[in-house]
């Protein structure tokens, strides 16, 4: 019965009753551009693609609020559509690339090796998901390469209340001072996702060899599980990919926000 009652306290503390008018309508504002180093065909490029999820205008406020989220999370700029910030960031990107990297490819020029250093992309896709009744996931695909041995990519979230358009974060499900015993149950997770009985032997295959074990705000709220999402570097090498934790709601029934 407790359990029950734990679930039922997330649906109305966090993200109240879902229902049809609550819906939130998406559309996809996409850019594409690509420029050379220099005015020789043959010279490095940097490419751009982003396919953004906006919220539409139909959805009245909630839409400006859920927008604004994604554009300052995501584009590092607020306040206009989503096609005109896909559109800017796709300019500034590509102008800064030529601008700044121009001098030191000029002085790279008689080292074939480094020249596949100089071609950057960056690439952001995206696409929603219903998640626990009233929530909406935000899925995040971020793939770039910016010089250097590898390009970095990675799998990001975030969780709107539906009614609202207000993000949800880590405080709004769990009660106050949740973090050490949270941070033990992933860990847990952790040695179970490895195969492993204990933190000494994480640590052996590399895991948590230099930080200890958090709660990430990188997380998807379904409808039974909570899925914490540690992209390359966060808790384990590059070369052990993105780690995915899922817990169920009945595994956290101590620390979940309550009815008061």
């Amino acid at each position: 019965m407790k359990k029950i009652f734990i679930l039922t306290a997330i649906l109305f503390i966090l993200i109240g009753c879902s229902s049809t008018d609550e819906s939130i309508l998406f559309e996809v504002a996409t850019a594409d551009k690509t420029v050379h180093m220099t005015s020789n065909e043959n010279s490095p490029t940097c490419s751009v693609h982003l396919e953004l999820s906006y919220a539409s205008e139909s959805n009245g406020h909630k839409a400006e609020i859920i927008n604004n989220i994604i554009e300052k999370r995501l584009l590092n700029l607020q306040d206009m559509s989503m096609q005109q910030a896909a559109d800017s960031f796709a300019t500034v990107y590509t102008s800064s690339y030529q601008n700044n990297l121009l001098p030191l490819y000029n002085q790279d020029l008689a080292n074939e090796n480094k020249k596949a250093w100089y071609n950057y992309h960056y690439i952001i896709k995206t696409s929603t998901e219903q998640g626990y009744k009233n929530a909406i996931v935000y899925h995040i695909y971020l793939d770039y390469y910016e010089g250097g041995a590898h390009g970095i990519n990675q799998h990001l979230t975030m969780n709107f209340e539906q009614s609202t358009g207000r993000q949800l974060m880590l405080a709004d499900i769990f009660v106050p001072g949740y973090e050490r015993q949270l941070s033990s149950i992933l860990q847990k997770a952790l040695c179970e996702y490895v195969g492993v009985d204990n933190v000494k032997e994480l640590k052996n295959q590399g895991y948590l060899y230099s930080m200890d074990m958090f709660p990430s705000e990188n997380f998807i709220l379904g409808e039974e599980t909570i899925t914490f999402i540690y992209n390359p570097y966060e808790i384990a090498p590059y070369e052990k990919g993105s780690i995915e934790l899922t817990v169920a709601y009945r595994e956290l029934d101590d620390i979940l926000n309550k009815i008061s």
